[in-house]
């Protein structure tokens, strides 16, 4: 198991997983859309797409916090290095459409 402590791990997962997690969120909203569950009605621009990838972004969160109790100080160096990553993503790519 000590061979998952490494930067490249972290880093592989820090960004697997928000990406996964978006991809997911988004299809059950569409889907949901499509049942006529949910709207995007009054929303701004993006305003979904925005807010699942935040949610995607956080939910590095719990990872980090499984990499902290085993002690997994380099793979939450590289969960903490992709996460960054994608938070400045988020700001270039959404954010500074918002001013």
């Amino acid at each position: 198991m000590e061979k998952r402590n490494n930067i490249w791990f972290g880093l592989i997962t820090g960004i697997l997983l928000p990406v996964l997690s978006f991809v997911l969120l988004y299809q059950i909203f569409s889907i949901m859309e499509k049942l006529g569950w949910v709207s995007d009605k009054g929303f701004s621009t993006n305003f979904r797409e925005r807010t699942l990838a935040v949610v995607a972004i956080a939910v590095n969160l719990p990872l980090l916090n499984l990499f902290r109790r085993r002690r997994w100080d380099l793979a939450m160096r590289g969960v903490v290095i992709a996460t960054t990553a994608l938070a400045f993503g988020w700001v270039i790519f959404y954010g500074l459409k918002l001013v």
